[in-house]
C-alpha cells in the first residue's frame, strides 16, 4: 500500500473530539461513560444498579450509544445480525462512518456473507492441533519470563509476565519477527488503550501497521511457494476463498489477529494473577488441588471478562422499549452479562469450582472469538507455570495497581512480592 493510498484511507477520520472534557456522569441511565476511571476499576456496582434501574442505558456522550447489561439482552442482540451489524465494533468510533467502511478487520467487522468465508478460512490456524503445537512453546516462554523477572522475591505479573506471553505466541503463529515485540505492544497501547483519548495517535498507529504488514506480505509473495513457512501469513496469501481476497482484507485480518491476540489475553492472564495475589485462599486451593485449574480459568474468564465489543444499528428499530436509530452504537458489555444474577448464582463472587458456567467472555453468536481455545491454553499454562515456579505471592503495593478499560479491560501494573 502506497503512502497516498494510506492517506486516502485515513482521510475519513472523524472530527469527533474524543479528548473533550465531558464532565462527570450525573445519571448513568442517560449519560454513562465506560471510560470513567471508577467504572474501569470497579464496574460491577454500576452494572448492578443499571440492571435494577435501566437495563439498557443510553448516552449521547461522543455519539448516540446504548449499553445493555443483562445476559439475555446481550445474547439476543448478538444473534440478531440483521438489525445489529458488526460494521462498527469500536466502543468509541474513531471515524464518522462504520470502521468496516474505512479500515475493515475481517472477520470480526464483517457481516454475512463475507464473514462466513473469512472466518472459515482462519479456523484451522486456531484449531486443536494448532493449539496443541503451541502449548509446550507457551510453557517454555512462561518459564523463561519467570526466570528472568521473578528470581529475587518481587516482580510485576502484568508488565513482566502477562504482557509478553500473547504477543510472542501470536507473532510466531502469524509469521512476523519476535524481535518486533515492542513495536507490536506499542501498537496495542496506541489503539486499544490510548486511542480513544488520542485519535491522532491511533491514526498514526493504523498507518504504521498497514505499511508494516504490506511489506511483510510483499516479501512473502516474492518467495517460491515451496519456500514459504507454514504460518498464518502464508495461509492468508495462498487462500482459495469464496470471494477474491483484497489486500485491504488481508492486511486488516493481520491487524486483527495481532492486536486482538495480544491485549485480550494479556488482560485475562493479568486479571487471573491479580485475583490470586489478592485472594490467598484461592491461590492456596489451586496449589493444593491443581485439578481445579480448568474450572478456575473459566471462572476468571467469567468474572474478569476483558472484552466489550460494539454493534451498529442498521435501521430505526425498537429493542426492549428503547427507540434505536440507524447509525446508533450498541456496546456489547459481555462482562456485564457475565455478572447477571439471573444467569449466575452469586454472580459477583469468584467460585473457582463453579460447575455451571455458561459465560460469554468470548462473545456470542457468529462472532464468538475464534481464538478462544488458544486464549484458554495460554491462560491455563501461564497460571499453572506461575504457581509451579513462584512461591506464595501477594501484592507488593495495592496502590500501584493500574487498570485500563474501554474496548479491553485489564490490569497493566500488578507488583507482587513473595
Amino acid at each position: 500500500m502506497t503512502d497516498s493510498m494510506q492517506e486516502t484511507q485515513f482521510s475519513a477520520a472523524a472530527n469527533r473530539d474524543v479528548e473533550a472534557d465531558y464532565g462527570p456522569v450525573t445519571d448513568w441511565s442517560t449519560d454513562f461513560d465506560i471510560l470513567d476511571p471508577e467504572y474501569v476499576v470497579r464496574p460491577e456496582q454500576r452494572w448492578a444498579e443499571q440492571r435494577a434501574e435501566c437495563p439498557v442505558a443510553f448516552t449521547e456522550r461522543r455519539q448516540r450509544t446504548w449499553l445493555p447489561v443483562k445476559y439475555d439482552d446481550l445474547s439476543d442482540i448478538a444473534h440478531d445480525v440483521d438489525r445489529f451489524s458488526s460494521r462498527d465494533i469500536a466502543v468509541v468510533s474513531p471515524f464518522d462512518v462504520p470502521i468496516n467502511d474505512i479500515f475493515p478487520v475481517p472477520p470480526i467487522s464483517s457481516d454475512k456473507p463475507t464473514h462466513t468465508w473469512a472466518r472459515r478460512l482462519l479456523l484451522p490456524a486456531f484449531g486443536p492441533s494448532a493449539v496443541e503445537k503451541m502449548t509446550p512453546i507457551t510453557r517454555g516462554l512462561c518459564e523463561e519470563l519467570i526466570a528472568e523477572h521473578f528470581s529475587d522475591g518481587h516482580g510485576d505479573v502484568a508488565a513482566d509476565f502477562a504482557r509478553h506471553i500473547p504477543v510472542r505466541i501470536i507473532a510466531q503463529m502469524l509469521g512476523v519477527p519476535l524481535s518486533d515485540e515492542e513495536k507490536f505492544t506499542g501498537w496495542v497501547v496506541g489503539t486499544l488503550q490510548e486511542g480513544f483519548q488520542n485519535l491522532d495517535g491511533a491514526m498514526d498507529v493504523l498507518g504504521e501497521m498497514t505499511m508494516y504488514f504490506a511489506g511483510k506480505v510483499a516479501e512473502r509473495r516474492e518467495m517460491a511457494s515451496e519456500d514459504r513457512p507454514d504460518d498464518v501469513l502464508t495461509l492468508l496469501i495462498e487462500a482459495d476463498t469464496d470471494e477474491p481476497m483484497s489486500d485491504e482484507h488481508l492486511l486488516g485480518t493481520c491487524f486483527l489477529l495481532l492486536i486482538a491476540g495480544i491485549d485480550t489475553t494479556w488482560s485475562a492472564i493479568g486479571s487471573s494473577l491479580w485475583h490470586l495475589a489478592t485472594h490467598p485462599e484461592d491461590q492456596q486451593r489451586l496449589r493444593d488441588d491443581p485439578s481445579l485449574m480448568p474450572s478456575a480459568i473459566e471462572e476468571f474468564l467469567r468474572v474478569y471478562s476483558p472484552v466489550t465489543m460494539a454493534r451498529y444499528v442498521t435501521e430505526d428499530t425498537e429493542f426492549k422499549g428503547c427507540p434505536m436509530q440507524e447509525g446508533d452504537k450498541i456496546l456489547m458489555a459481555f462482562p456485564a452479562g457475565n455478572h447477571d444474577p439471573d444467569m449466575f448464582e452469586d454472580a459477583d463472587q469468584v467460585l473457582i469450582d463453579r460447575k455451571k458456567n455458561r459465560h460469554f467472555a468470548f462473545g456470542s453468536g457468529i462472532h464468538r472469538c475464534l481464538g478462544s481455545n488458544l486464549a484458554r491454553m495460554e491462560m491455563q499454562v501461564a497460571v499453572e507455570t506461575f504457581l509451579e515456579k513462584v512461591p506464595t505471592f501477594e501484592l507488593a503495593d495495592e496502590d500501584a495497581v493500574t487498570w485500563t478499560g474501554g474496548q479491553v479491560r485489564g490490569p497493566r501494573c500488578v507488583p507482587i512480592k513473595f
